[in-house]
């Protein structure tokens, strides 16, 4: 295999902190920090260039903003780099990572967002086999020379994942992800093993396209028994809003109290987008198979399949930031598989 050039970004989040000699605190890594404890980064099979968001950012401060620039960074070097791994925060890495599959359009390289629970600097982390692992990752390639995995994926704990389909799903271990509703890209032990049959393949033939133009006008309804009409009228009401989650139960199933059902319907009524998603980590929304879900059918709200929220929250933002109020279009967007983020069945 040539020499591979991977782009290390980092954004910050725990993996990017280590410790002070001095006084014990943690801090940003620096780069040195970086090439002191893996100098694995710089090798003859990857070389790898780190370089770090001023100031860092941390996961829970992660916005709209920073996933532009993260996209950007990535469209600028694309051509310089074979691969590029994100080092991100974990509590907001899998909206990351489904908002740069749908910005990074017909992406042909690995963009591999990774990070860990403990710091890098810590002797326990798990950071450093995470970090390794991705830049093998984002630096493999098959006997035609072309990315094996030309993905926006998440590496966490010895399992490739697409970054659309995952959800961080623990806080204390160091497998805190999960892609309940489709199965890993790739599995790291002794040897990396692939799973090319599921992965997501460009068009070869066309170039990348950077899709940057975000509308935030979009909020999350959560259903739970006892939920009142002023607050379903009150989210339903935001100024400016244009979309909304719905976070049904089951395989998407709704109070079919009347006030609900009129409310849902005055809301479509005024162009704002209703897509049901359910609760459940695994599963799918079914419109229609039971009585209880037949209501929002036929009001208009539209089903979002087995996709998970983080997709569904950055996949509406991103279609409503580039085709306006062209409601046709969203609606029949959002329910198309654009980038491996849903089954449509």
């Amino acid at each position: 295999m040539n020499c591979k050039n991977i782009l290390v970004i980092c954004t910050g989040g725990t993996i990017g902190m280590v410790c002070d000699k001095l006084s014990g605190a943690l801090r940003p890594a620096s780069m040195h920090d970086f090439e002191h404890i893996l100098p694995e980064l710089s090798d003859t099979a990857t070389t790898a260039t780190v370089v770090a968001f001023q100031p860092l950012i941390d996961s829970a401060n992660v916005s709209p903003s920073a996933w532009s620039r993260m996209a950007n960074v990535i469209y600028k070097e694309y051509e310089k780099y074979d691969g590029f791994v994100l080092l991100h925060g974990t509590d907001t890495m899998a909206y990351s990572a489904s908002a740069l599959s749908f910005m990074l359009e017909n992406l042909q390289k690995p963009v591999i967002f990774t990070g860990s629970q403990l710091p890098l600097g810590v002797r326990r982390t798990d950071a450093r086999e995470n970090i390794l692992t991705a830049l093998e990752i984002a630096a493999a390639e098959d006997a035609e020379g072309k990315a094996i995995v030309p993905e926006v994926c998440i590496f966490f704990e010895n399992t490739l994942y697409r970054g659309n389909r995952t959800t961080k799903r623990n806080a204390e271990q160091f497998d805190a992800f999960r892609s309940f509703n489709f199965s890993p890209l790739a599995q790291a032990g002794v040897h990396i093993t692939y799973y090319p049959h599921r992965v997501h393949y460009p068009d070869w033939s066309s170039p990348m396209r950077l899709r940057t133009r975000i509308d935030e006008h979009v909020a999350i309804l959560k259903l739970f028994p006892g939920i009142s009409p002023e607050t379903v009228r009150a989210i339903l009401g935001i100024a400016g809003l244009r979309g909304v989650v719905l976070e049904s139960y089951g395989t998407g199933n709704a109070p079919t109290a009347q006030w609900f059902v009129d409310a849902l319907k005055e809301a479509i009524s005024k162009g704002i987008i209703i897509v049901n998603r359910t609760q459940c980590a695994q599963g799918a929304v079914e419109m229609g198979r039971y009585e209880t879900s037949l209501p929002l059918l036929q009001a208009g709200v539209l089903s979002g399949y087995d996709i998970t929220t983080e997709a569904l929250v950055t996949k509406m933002m991103y279609l409503m930031g580039e085709h306006g109020n062209d409601n046709d279009t969203i609606k029949r967007l959002l329910q198309t598989n654009l980038c491996g983020e849903m089954t449509i069945s």
